[in-house]
């Protein structure tokens, strides 16, 4: 009888340790797949703040250079890091205004920013370095008092994507300094933003205007970004990756832009 009551109490001892261990199997399954997911996130977050960015044009100012819909490489390492480099709305957070190892861009780049009077995200041309005098009379650009040279490549119609069809020049426009030309469009010498004041760009800031010279809200414009602290720098815009909605081919019509993989 005793032998039988033993056997009887270690099978109940058995019994009541499995769930103990199963659910200790299942607390350091969850903790294991805790640790592999922070892994993950720590390493995107670092990829996305010191390496490379995705963004997406939202707007024509870069015509013919990027179209709506064009998503975009972006190297974070170009100008160096700030609180503006970090993704997602991790830039609200209570840090310093300053930047590591910070360089200038050079003129020509495009470049994505942080509006510094919204918040907003833009990419740009970047026009105007620290201490260069900035001005549009005409709609020619002058850097430095030195008209920089434009020279007409073609004229076509092209539909804007809100539908409307729109005729514009075509230039080849090379800044000082830029190793190759680069392709803008002007609808017209005497748009609003084609006579404008001279701009000095104050030390710790640039001038940025886009391809799309009269439909372009930039650093011209009143209600543009202005100067832009080099704090606010994201990165250089250094491939066009893929798009939705690229432009259809249409009798009559252009498509502008660039394919696919293109280095900008």
């Amino acid at each position: 009888m005793t032998q039988k009551a033993d056997n009887i109490d270690m099978t109940t001892q058995a019994t009541e340790s499995a769930p103990e261990k199963k659910s200790r199997n299942f607390g350091q399954w969850i903790w294991s797949e805790i640790k592999f997911f922070l892994g993950l996130f720590s390493f995107v977050l670092a990829m996305l703040t010191l390496v490379w960015g995705h963004f997406k044009i939202p707007s024509e100012s870069m015509l013919p250079t990027l179209e709506v819909g064009d998503h975009l490489y972006v190297s974070k390492f170009a100008y160096g890091y700030s609180k503006h480099s970090l993704p997602f709305l991790l830039h609200k957070l209570p840090l310093p205004e300053g930047q590591v190892f910070s360089r200038l861009p050079k003129r020509g780049d495009v470049v994505v920013f942080r509006n510094p009077k919204s918040g907003q995200i833009m990419i740009k041309r970047m026009i105007g370095l620290p201490g260069d005098q900035v001005q549009v009379s005409g709609g020619q650009l002058y850097v430095n008092g030195q008209s920089v040279g434009r020279d007409k490549a073609d004229s076509y119609l092209f539909r804007e994507h809100k539908g409307r069809v729109v005729g514009v020049e075509v230039y080849h426009e090379k800044l000082p300094g830029e190793k190759d030309s680069h392709l803008i469009y002007e609808k017209t010498d005497q748009g609003p933003l084609d006579n404008t004041e001279a701009f000095n760009v104050p030390e710790g800031h640039v001038f940025f205007m886009g391809d799309n010279r009269d439909n372009s809200t930039d650093s011209r414009a009143p209600e543009g970004p202005g100067f832009v602290p080099q704090t606010h720098l994201i990165g250089r815009a250094d491939l066009m990756m893929f798009s939705f909605k690229r432009c259809e081919a249409e009798e009559g019509l252009r498509c502008p832009g660039i394919r696919f993989g293109k280095k900008l």
